[in-house]
């Protein structure tokens, strides 16, 4: 959900336990396949395509070891799934062609979580109550996504959120938190769009999770009947935008991160709450046999 992630330490990622995994493929769109990474190269791909968009791109501030290795990593991308999309090129091509890592999108359970130092989340916004207020509920934190930028449209991020649900129906997931971006530090720059964001999207009571008092940046900058509320979708960056219209909600205050160089908002996506519509193209929740390595059409 954004460039955020998870934090913990040690182990092996829950996709890579083992000498040896076959791929987990969840889907294929003409060259391109969704599937989770099973091998520690392929995450340092993903890691090499994270750099290139979050520090080459976008603003993110390299440290000395990012720079010298041209990779974004952290100590704790071990424990986590790291969902790749993959483009085989030409299939008449003859001869082998490793494929290229063109999206990618990293996922902590929180059965991993616990087992390690929890929700990276947690050190922006205070969601442990929530969670303890819901334990009969799984969740799952998304972070680190993005996609090479000749490959940024609707069949690629299609094709990754299909790869996210089915992960989420293959683990029983019920709850999916993370942070999502809008870029540069000054909030005020997207006010009208934070506005718009504080207004229509913050959750009932039972789901309220605010920021840290001391990095929560108020998002009530604009009344509501000052907002114009198109110009507040144009501004709003498409990642969030999907969130809206899979049904999230968004976190009490915004925080800004200075090494990404970003404006972060929280989203919480209870998987009961997705508009339905969405289950024909995915499948529903439960649908555990549906099938998931075949191509698929657009979303309608």
């Amino acid at each position: 959900m954004g460039r955020g992630g998870a934090l913990g330490k040690g182990g092996l990622s829950s996709g890579l336990r083992g000498r040896f995994q076959p791929p987990q493929v969840y889907g294929r769109m003409g060259s391109l396949e969704v599937r989770l990474a099973r091998k520690k190269s392929e995450i340092r791909r993903a890691q090499r395509l994270r750099y290139k968009v979050f520090y080459e791109e976008m603003a993110a501030t390299p440290n000395a070891l990012a720079m010298l290795s041209r990779r974004d990593e952290d100590a704790f991308d071990p424990i986590f799934d790291h969902l790749l999309v993959l483009d085989h090129g030409d299939p008449n091509r003859k001869g082998w062609r490793r494929p290229k890592v063109v999206g990618t999108y990293r996922v902590l359970r929180q059965d991993i979580a616990d087992e390690h130092d929890g929700f990276y989340t947690q050190g922006e916004y205070d969601i442990e109550p929530l969670i303890q207020s819901k334990s009969g509920n799984s969740f799952m934190e998304l972070g680190r996504s993005c996609v090479l930028k000749p490959y940024r449209n609707r069949r690629t991020v299609e094709l990754l959120w299909h790869g996210i649900w089915s992960y989420v129906r293959q683990h029983g997931v019920d709850v999916m938190v993370g942070c999502a971006s809008f870029p540069g530090v000054d909030p005020a720059q997207h006010a009208m769009a934070l506005s718009f964001l504080h207004h229509t999207a913050s959750p009932p009571e039972e789901w309220r999770v605010s920021a840290h008092d001391h990095l929560r940046v108020d998002m009530n900058m604009m009344p509501q009947e000052a907002l114009n509320m198109r110009a507040a979708l144009k501004a709003m960056p498409p990642l969030i935008k999907g969130y809206l219209r899979l049904g999230a909600y968004i976190g009490d205050g915004a925080v800004i991160d200075r090494q990404f160089g970003t404006t972060d908002v929280l989203i919480i996506l209870p998987v009961e709450h997705i508009n339905s519509r969405y289950f024909a193209h995915f499948g529903a929740p439960d649908e555990l046999a549906a099938p998931v390595a075949h191509d698929f059409g657009p979303l309608n």
